[in-house]
């Protein structure tokens, strides 16, 4: 792969960039180069604004569409990407090492899911309603759309995290600025090439890849009307600092360290639960915000837990990330590596006892590889057991009894997601509701699109998804008739 780009794809345009500035992308399993794009400067992100506001602002622009007509634009573009799926999942796994069986469904086919599911939310949603108001007249309310977005996607699931905002922003009428992250720009080319053949007007999209001196202008730029990041807590609370300053509408999707809670009554045959185990705890090489890297186990079973989790972890297959094969891949940089590895290293300094992994895998010369990691023994007030890895690490935890399991899934500053592992689903769903969290599973765990996915306490603010992520795009007009 040696993809080179010179354009931006702004205004419905491919447009030269004001610098000569480049963004080169590695493959994360051979370290070879992957090719070049352009690297958003100040000034392109000012045009690409520009045109997202003048495409919002036309009387007879996107905002002003019936939600049917957008829908059926939303549709076209679902297709348009159907078409390129092959490429989205090879461009995403050899940038950020994501295994390619992963990408296939979460990077290819989920992101077409989500538009599909909104554009039909568009044909069926309730824009403008009348009440009869209390003092003898109706009251019109509508649902307009926020205006123009900054939306900043990750590298861990470039995609997938993107079309969780452009969906249900189109949906709303709203028209957006995407800055893809500097590690994952090749897809959003892919994504730029569908947004033209299916005919989305000029600047309801605009794709400025950038790094974060850029990303930090877009956010705070006089003309957006919203910004929405999926990223780090800390690059969150910065972005939440400017936006509470501006008093602009923000959505942040930030980081997890979540509880998977086994509890004593769990069947821990891997032949049954390995799949949804490996979707909860390690999915794309531990690079998932919402994984279940604090195992709590019940002291009754614990040693049969950590040899389950041991065996587990060390039966996956370690490889190139665009091996089918595949089950971990590599870290995404290089120096995201040596952030995990520093990681395990304050495991082995805490005490923690190490199982299986915590070092590099043999015969894997070429590639940011890590081995999954499991440390047994774990204290909940450990580092490696309250700040996130964002790696094949997993922490094993015991507890006393449930409310004791329930006490440490909740002593954490960040609440995403988690998972209860039980052979009573009415029992599992009974300690889910215990836990202090935004989303949460029995026996399994995937985000799915029809319903609310999100963070409490300092793994964000506002909702992604079902119709709340389409009310987060959209604004109350109340008129008194």
């Amino acid at each position: 792969m040696n993809l080179r780009y010179d354009t931006l794809y702004i205004g419905g345009e491919w447009v030269r960039p004001a610098t000569d500035r480049t963004i080169n992308p590695v493959n994360a399993s051979t370290e070879e180069p992957l090719g070049h794009v352009p690297e958003a400067t100040e000034a392109d992100i000012d045009r690409a604004v520009a045109a997202a506001r003048s495409a919002f602002d036309d009387p007879s622009g996107w905002a002003s569409w019936e939600p049917a007509r957008c829908a059926e634009t939303m549709d076209r573009l679902a297709d348009a990407m159907e078409r390129r799926a092959d490429g989205f999942a090879e461009r995403v796994s050899a940038q950020n090492g994501m295994p390619v069986s992963v990408s296939r469904q979460l990077e290819a086919g989920f992101p077409v899911m989500v538009l599909r599911y909104y554009a039909q939310l568009a044909r069926e949603a309730v824009f403008d309603e009348t009440r009869e108001g209390l003092f003898g007249g109706p009251v019109q309310v509508r649902r307009v759309p926020v205006g123009v977005v900054a939306a900043i996607a990750p590298w861990n699931f470039p995609q997938t995290l993107a079309m969780f905002k452009i969906a249900p922003a189109m949906a709303a009428g709203c028209t957006m600025v995407l800055k893809p992250s500097p590690e994952t720009v090749l897809d959003a080319y892919l994504l730029a090439e569908a947004f033209e053949e299916a005919g989305v007007p000029a600047g309801v999209i605009n794709i400025v890849p950038a790094g974060r001196e850029a990303g930090a202008y877009l956010v705070s730029h006089p003309a957006v009307d919203k910004v929405a990041f999926t990223g780090s807590t800390p690059a969150g609370r910065a972005i939440s600092e400017v936006c509470g300053r501006l008093l602009r509408p923000v959505t942040l999707e930030l980081g997890g360290k979540s509880a998977a809670v086994v509890l004593d009554d769990a069947d821990l045959d891997l032949g049954k639960i390995g799949e949804g185990l490996f979707t909860a705890t390690l999915l794309n090489n531990g690079q998932t915000c919402f994984l279940g890297t604090r195992v709590l186990a019940p002291r009754s079973r614990y040693a049969e837990v950590v040899d389950a989790f041991t065996a587990f972890a060390s039966s996956l297959t370690i490889g190139d990330a665009n091996d089918p094969a595949t089950q971990i891949g590599p870290m995404a940089t290089a120096g995201h590596r040596e952030r995990v590895e520093s990681y395990i290293a304050k495991g082995r300094a805490e005490g923690a006892r190490l199982t299986t992994g915590g070092g590099r895998p043999e015969g894997l010369d070429k590639g940011w590889f890590v081995q999954p990691t499991v440390f047994a023994d774990v204290d909940n007030s450990a580092v490696i057991a309250q700040e996130e890895i964002f790696g094949p690490v997993l922490s094993l935890i015991p507890y006393e009894d449930e409310d004791d399991a329930v006490r440490i899934a909740n002593d954490s500053d960040l609440g995403l997601g988690g998972t209860v592992w039980t052979s009573d689903p009415e029992r599992g769903a009974a300690i889910a509701h215990r836990v202090r969290t935004g989303t949460i599973g029995v026996n399994r765990y995937i985000p799915d699109p029809v319903a609310p996915f999100g963070g409490v306490k300092a793994s964000g603010i506002g909702r992604e998804l079902g119709p709340e992520g389409l009310t987060a795009y959209q604004q109350f007009q109340t008129v008194y008739r």
